[in-house]
């Protein structure tokens, strides 16, 4: 009998990045939230590991066999076999942590059928900086490489959200190469509405050179009933959120109409 998870998509409501680092990354502060909806992993036993990818972005994975689904099993251990199929709904090199919601989405599936070993967040962490915050999918602010975890207020869950995405890919690591380097301070204190609100996102204008259509994406968002909307992570996907349902499904069908073109999600924050 097959048991599945769903990777939730990952955004951050606010993103502060505060130097580069020797090792070649950069330290971070930043709010993680996790959105309802996202990729379906669904998990069979089996004789050995099998990574089946399908649904509208699984032509975004290269190489199936050595995505992060695929890692992720290498590194957690067990005394049988998983067959995966993962259904790709979520845009890849979208700013949404896809690959590593998913390899979340694979650590709650081996810790419902096989635990989960004592040391999974090192584990974790190897396998990219935002995964452990993956694992849980809850809101919580991560500094360091976002490694280091804080649990955060959970005032924000149930808030109403919209992503969109110009269907535009934009790699991770070209935009923080961009980045002019000036620290703007620090994370805001607070509740996540107040962090939210008060933070920013520091990646904004590298990825707005690189990618200018995510400067159409913010414009609409801005133009409706959102108190917030921002750029997530390196983009190119924006999000907006909003007081209640009826704002969200009016700006999503709205923009369905406008823009066909663009990518869609609506749901909750977790």
């Amino acid at each position: 009998m097959a048991i599945t998870e769903t990777a939730y998509a990952k955004i951050n409501l606010a993103l502060h990045v505060r130097r580069r680092r020797e090792d070649g990354y950069h330290e971070l502060e930043t709010l993680f939230a996790f959105v309802d909806a996202g990729d379906v992993l669904s998990a069979r036993v089996s004789d050995q590991d099998r990574v089946t990818t399908l649904g509208e972005f699984a032509g975004g994975i290269d190489d199936p066999l050595d995505n992060l689904v695929a890692k992720t099993l290498a590194v957690l251990s067990r005394a049988q076999g998983l067959d995966i199929t993962l259904e790709k709904n979520l845009p890849v090199a979208a700013g949404l942590g896809g690959g590593s919601a998913d390899a979340g989405a694979v650590f709650r599936l081996v810790e419902q059928m096989h635990g989960l070993p004592d040391d999974w967040q090192s584990r974790a962490a190897k396998l990219g900086a935002d995964v452990p915050c993956c694992v849980r999918s809850e809101t919580v602010v991560g500094r360091g490489t976002g490694t280091e975890l804080e649990r955060a207020p959970q005032d924000l869950a149930g808030t109403p959200v919209l992503l969109v995405n110009p269907r535009v890919p934009l790699a991770t690591g070209p935009v923080f190469k961009a980045w002019d380097g000036r620290d703007r301070g620090a994370l805001p204190e607070g509740s996540a509405r107040e962090i939210a609100l008060e933070g920013r996102n520091d990646l904004t204008t590298p990825a707005l050179e690189l990618c200018p259509p995510i400067s159409d994406v913010l414009d609409a968002l801005a133009n409706g009933e959102a108190w917030l909307s921002r750029m997530s992570g390196s983009g190119a996907t924006c999000f907006a959120l909003y007081d209640d349902e009826a704002a969200r499904d009016h700006a999503a069908e709205r923009l369905r109409k406008k823009r066909p073109d663009w990518w869609l999600l609506t749901g909750k924050l977790r």
